[in-house]
């Protein structure tokens, strides 16, 4: 009872339901909240804090800014039932609304603009002319078409992977280690129907997640970038619950020594032998694949995680049994 008398009386001052609303729409951190609510930063970040020791506020921390969604469970239950009884034609939240929606917009705007200043193209399906909806659509009935529960998206970039699968998760975390594709991804994500999905800066040879956390874990066009796929592997396979799946999205082994070169690929695809190896030597024992064809063909594979046989019990003696 005291757990819920706090989170109510945290949510029960009016700047408090302003930014219990603004974080269901999108993820913000406290410059942001001051850009829309117009007020202080030592004044926003106490509020904050209270939400966040409440429960009903998560916070992330990527270098000096703290980035804030609205809780999962029990407690984020609450708020969102808070704010539906809030009037959605409030003049105020319908102002916040739009002042979120501008710096959104903005942040976009300057992720865009950092990818271009520096010549890269976040978009590598299209800058390779790859078949993407195909590709989607193949990893789709891989995956089956019920419910997922939690999924992690290792290396998400832009977030499309978490928007295609959000009817279907329970909850969603995105990681990459690109602030400026993180950008983009909170943009993309920054609707109601996604207050599931959140985003976070994070390292995929040292996830700062739980072991054994999430139904589904993707590689998505990720491993032809890692130094060390064999390490990428094993610590997605560390967080993958049991009976979970592990999908692996990656192109089939190529000759394009271009790649290495004009957009930094440290591998030339996976043939399947190979593939297989690392995924056994990750304790994952290999399902179904997939090819995509295009001017380079793309290769999906999905794995389960292999249980360990129970040690044999031994058999009593005949005359321990009598």
């Amino acid at each position: 009872m005291n757990a819920l008398l706090a989170a109510l009386s945290a949510a029960a001052d009016p700047t408090r339901l302003r930014l219990l609303a603004l974080a269901a729409s999108g993820t913000f951190c406290v410059n942001d909240f001051c850009d829309i609510l117009g007020q202080s930063q030592p004044r926003l970040s106490r509020h904050l804090k209270l939400l966040h020791e409440a429960g009903l506020l998560e916070r992330t921390r990527e270098g000096a800014n703290a980035w804030y969604v609205l809780a999962q469970g029990d407690n984020g239950a609450l708020a969102r039932d808070l704010l539906r009884r809030a009037d959605a034609e409030d003049p105020t939240l319908a102002a916040d609304r739009r002042g979120a929606a501008r710096v959104l917009a903005e942040r976009a705007r300057e992720a865009s603009e950092k990818f271009r200043s520096t010549g890269a193209d976040w978009d590598e399906m299209r800058a390779l002319d790859l078949p993407a909806a195909a590709v989607e659509a193949e990893l789709l009935r891989l995956l089956g078409y019920g419910k997922l529960g939690r999924a992690l998206d290792i290396g998400t970039g832009t977030g499309r992977l978490l928007e295609l699968l959000a009817p279907r998760l329970d909850s969603g975390l995105g990681i990459d280690a690109s602030r400026a594709m993180l950008a983009l991804a909170r943009v993309r994500l920054a609707k109601p129907d996604f207050a599931h999905i959140s985003v976070r800066l994070a390292d995929m040879y040292a996830l700062p997640l739980h072991d054994a956390s999430y139904d589904v874990v993707l590689l998505h066009m990720v491993l032809h970038y890692a130094e060390d796929p064999a390490a990428a592997i094993a610590e997605a396979r560390r967080v993958l619950a049991p009976g979970g799946t592990l999908a692996v999205v990656d192109f089939a082994a190529h000759d394009r020594a271009d790649l290495s070169t004009r957009l930094a690929h440290r591998n030339r695809g996976f043939a399947d032998d190979a593939m297989d190896r690392l995924l056994r030597d990750a304790g994952l024992a290999p399902a179904q694949a997939a090819s995509v064809a295009g001017p380079l063909t793309v290769r999906i594979w999905t794995c389960q995680p292999i249980h360990a046989p129970a040690p044999p019990q031994p058999q009593p003696h005949f005359e321990d049994a009598l």
